[in-house]
């Protein structure tokens, strides 16, 4: 029998093991002597009141002792000679679509174009420290995706897309904390992500997959409406079906597809700027304490107003975290933001952002299916254009920023390639800057010190999410006009994270698995 038990205490007692069990017995008098075990299965923080709140929940075990479930892991194959599938892209989709692969006893092959995490970090010194961009390998690209350096967030909305749970699991058996399984907003952070990445790829290539870096595919076969494989320079890879799981920054993804009237769709996205707080500030607001009490961990938010029936809102905030350069190519400046597993930076960040419409960027110019595309590259390339040449990205004091005044120094950063001063309100299009100045004075009204000098904001946060989608059949997961060619991940417009991408990298694999049978069958 297992019975379930909540108790509050204070932040000092988070660590008291001794005091909850105390807590947790004083709620199960009668069967104190039956319990076998206590597992806690929730951890969360209420800091609506005077004084911020840890609520626990348990299972109790009463009669019988928990039984640890088997791991994923055990449940794979040897599928060196199974039916192929070929996976573009080693990012959460195409990482987790590898690992059910191995479940569902396919092989699968990974083109990756970037590099692996311990090459990678290369790329980024040099992002940082001398603005160069490798097209190939950045914060988007490469392996892990753009997951890997963005704090490793592990929260999602997209309950009903699949078994958040399973993906949490094979973190874990790959290396990740525990906790992630029961904290009510998980994260493992950017310095400890590359290693249980790297974990990953092993359990694929251990069990007959196969990951292939340095390998940018130029070409999709198709012969007949059905998909026969991938073209990387002059290599072929042939596979049953292949994946695409190349994220929200493969353009060249999206010009091959329409280059092959393989059908791809405008979609609406976000853009704004990224807005950097001393931590301080955010934990004083959020806490309600002058300090953060020693056992609380540097404390988020999540702010959204709508300014002319448009949204206007908080994206990817990184509580105790650092602002980085995601750019994908020469020319363009592009900001992000992530936290290594402690939070401990002295700033915080968020995207500050607007929903970008398709009707409304008509009207600006910007029409067909590269619409939101070109919208984005052009602000990108504005943005760097308002710099020196390099990946100092353009930035304004906040009330600067609103009262429309280019500032005259900025606060310290934690940006490393450094901060220029530069008027935003003009390098951004006048619709844009127009909604992100009247959300700010908005928020600002619930939470107030938002809009303060004491906070940069940074330009350009645009890869909030595909300025694109391809599409497929609701059912069968396919491309509607390729047979065996299944859209995936954030790049094809169907998640929004690393759990909602792995997600939907598992659900691709069971429908391959679910279509293969049939045709078998029929």
């Amino acid at each position: 029998m297992i019975k379930q038990v909540e108790i509050k205490i204070f932040p000092d007692k988070i660590h008291d093991s001794a005091y909850i069990n105390s807590l947790i017995h004083q709620q199960m008098k009668g069967v104190t002597a039956r319990i076998k075990d206590i597992l806690l299965v929730k951890k969360s923080i209420d800091a609506r009141g005077k004084r911020p709140i840890y609520l626990l929940k348990y299972d109790v075990y009463i009669d019988e002792k928990f039984q640890k479930p088997e791991s994923v892991i055990s449940r794979f194959k040897d599928v060196s000679n199974q039916p192929v599938v070929i996976i573009i892209g080693a990012g959460p989709a195409g990482y987790f679509a590898a690992l059910e692969c191995l479940e569902s006893g396919l092989k699968p092959v990974i083109l990756e174009r970037g590099k692996d995490v311990r090459e990678r970090r290369r790329d980024l010194k040099a992002i940082q420290q001398q603005g160069v961009v490798n097209p190939d390998s950045n914060y988007c690209f490469g392996e892990g995706g753009a997951g890997t350096y963005s704090d490793g967030k592990l929260y999602t909305r997209s309950h009903k897309r699949g078994t958040i749970e399973k993906v949490l699991r094979l973190l874990v058996e790959h290396g990740a904390n525990p906790d992630i399984l029961t904290d009510a907003h998980p994260h493992i952070g950017s310095n400890k992500l590359p290693g249980i990445i790297q974990a990953i790829r092993e359990t694929i290539i251990n069990y007959g997959g196969e990951v292939i870096f340095g390998c940018r595919v130029n070409d999709i076969l198709i012969e007949n409406g059905k998909i026969l494989g991938a073209k990387c320079d002059e290599d072929v890879y042939y596979g049953s079906a292949v994946i695409l799981a190349t994220g929200h920054s493969a353009r060249d993804v999206y010009q091959l597809l329409d280059h092959k009237n393989i059908l791809i769709e405008a979609k609406p996205f976000a853009l704004g700027l990224r807005i950097e707080h001393p931590q301080s500030y955010i934990d004083q607001k959020q806490y309600h304490q002058p300090e953060r009490e020693e056992n609380l961990p540097a404390s988020s938010y999540s702010v959204v107003t709508q300014v002319e029936g448009k949204g206007v809102f908080s994206f990817c905030m990184c509580p105790g975290g650092l602002v980085v350069p995601a750019a994908t190519a020469p020319g363009e400046i592009v900001v992000n933001g992530m936290s290594l597993n402690r939070r401990d930076s002295a700033f915080a960040n968020s995207g500050f952002v607007t929903s970008i419409e398709l009707d409304e960027l008509e009207k600006h110019g910007y029409s067909g299916v590269f619409a939101s595309l070109d919208f984005q590259r052009d602000v990108e390339k504005a943005m760097f254009e308002a710099g020196d040449g390099s990946q100092k990205a353009p930035a304004q004091r906040v009330e600067d920023f609103v009262n429309g005044i280019t500032s005259s120094d900025l606060n310290e950063t934690s940006y490393i390639p450094g901060l220029i001063s530069a008027p935003l309100h003009t390098i951004l299009p006048p619709f844009v800057y127009k909604r992100l100045r009247q959300g700010l004075i908005d928020i600002n009204k619930k939470m107030k010190g938002y809009l303060t000098n004491k906070a940069n904001i940074i330009g350009v946060e645009s890869r909030t999410s595909a300025p694109l989608r391809i599409p497929r059949d609701p059912v069968t997961l396919q491309h509607p006009n390729v047979s065996g060619l299944y859209p995936c991940g954030e790049g094809a417009g169907y998640a929004g994270g690393i759990i909602s991408a792995a997600m939907d990298g598992q659900n691709v694999v069971k429908a391959i698995k679910i279509n293969t049978n049939t045709l078998e069958t029929n």
